[in-house]
């Protein structure tokens, strides 16, 4: 947990400092010795928890407070006040406060208000975490279950009453991609194109239905029409796409039911209308290359391959991802794995071997290495050094 210490007076901060240091020697410590020099804290560093005297000189702990509080609504605030400052104190809890300190600080005080706080924060830790998970998943499986009921499946007793009721009224529309020819990346990229554009004009989703076809629910605004979106998605795919592809919508629709017949019938009528587009310049092969690597830098990202999967020469490639780029793009590949590797060591408790494995390495001694390359110690080091508590102080007028 992070925690900034505010007050004016330099024998709190630092009696603060040595009580929660010798209690929680792994909490990060900041300190400032003023509302100021708080306030280039909090732009510049995550807080969970802000500790702050209510009366300095300039601006109030109140002031500094209303000023962050629903910016950053999982900050938690603590106030530390006299006795002839409760009425302040009284106005933070209402505000929103967690707590009060009153000076003079005990230290089984400061120690009790740390372990309840940091209790809520793992929590709410978790829970974030837990609710990303979740919603991951239940793509996943919306995806799948909307996937067997186009195709007429059983889906046993998932109850589709939730989607049915957020799409009243709605339309499908199907991107038919050249089986032949399409590769991971197009439908990587067509995805993409039409969640965004969905997004736009409505609400819905994609789904990936097979190796040729990409499947599209939404429920337009009501100031949008099917045709401009369908005419903005051609007009997208035609600059990004190379391979032969149809965009093919139904018309409006209210039953469910009907959708597996509705996608026979879309199905039937794709060998109509194909467009073909034109080729990309290789600005935009680049740019497509280094967001398909932001989303699979975990896998067996060659060279040849990302060229083959942007239809250039793996030479020119080369030399023209540095040029973009601005770095080599085995260099580009290995600081988006290490970048990885860093928040995994410090938000986790992930075995070395496991963190190799996640972002694309075997082989843990090569990983090692490598990490060591870029920043100058081990993945250990590293790990150990975030556990280390760091303190900032800032020295001002006040303390000397």
């Amino acid at each position: 947990m992070n925690i900034l210490i505010v007050d004016d007076e330099k024998v709190i901060r630092e009696g603060m400092v040595r009580t929660i240091q010798q209690h929680a020697p792994s909490f990060r410590l900041f300190i400032a010795a003023s509302p100021e020099e708080a306030v280039q804290v909090l732009r510049s560093h995550s807080i969970d928890l802000v500790m702050t005297d209510i009366l300095m000189p300039g601006m109030t702990g109140l002031e500094l407070m209303k000023l962050f509080f629903e910016r950053t609504p999982r900050m938690k605030w603590v106030v530390i006040s006299a006795h002839s400052e409760f009425a302040y104190a009284q106005e933070a809890i209402r505000l929103g406060a967690k707590d009060y300190l009153l000076k003079p600080i005990g230290k089984e005080r400061i120690i009790a208000v740390i372990d309840r706080l940091h209790g809520e924060w793992q929590n709410e830790t978790a829970l974030s975490l837990d609710a990303a998970e979740l919603k991951s998943s239940l793509k996943y499986l919306r995806e799948a279950i909307f996937q067997r009921w186009a195709s007429g499946l059983d889906i046993g007793c998932f109850d589709m009453r939730p989607l049915i009721q957020r799409h009243a009224a709605f339309h499908l529309l199907m991107v038919n991609l050249n089986s032949d020819r399409s590769t991971h990346v197009e439908h990587f990229m067509v995805e993409n194109v039409l969640s965004e554009l969905i997004d736009q004009h409505g609400h819905g989703f994609v789904v990936s239905f097979d190796k040729q076809n990409l499947l599209g629910l939404v429920t337009l605004h009501s100031a949008c029409d099917m045709l401009n979106l369908t005419e903005s998605i051609k007009a997208q795919l035609k600059r990004i796409v190379k391979v032969p592809y149809q965009v093919l919508p139904s018309a409006q629709m209210s039953d469910f039911g009907l959708i597996p017949e509705q996608l026979r019938k879309l199905r039937l009528t794709a060998s109509a209308q194909v467009y073909e587009p034109k080729e990309w310049g290789g600005e935009r092969a680049i740019e497509l290359a280094v967001q398909y690597m932001k989303a699979h830098f975990h896998e067996d990202l060659s060279l040849e391959r990302m060229a083959a999967y942007v239809y250039l020469n793996p030479v020119y490639f080369s030399q023209l991802f540095k040029q973009k780029a601005g770095q080599g793009f085995k260099d580009y590949l290995i600081s988006l794995r290490m970048d990885q590797a860093k928040l995994l060591l410090s938000s986790t408790g992930l075995r070395l071997a496991d963190i190799a494995a996640r972002i694309g390495y075997q082989d843990i001694r090569h990983f090692a290495q490598l990490f060591r390359r870029k920043f100058e110690m081990t993945p250990t080091e590293y790990r150990q050094q975030r556990e280390q508590p760091q303190i900032n102080i800032h020295n001002t007028i006040t303390d000397q």
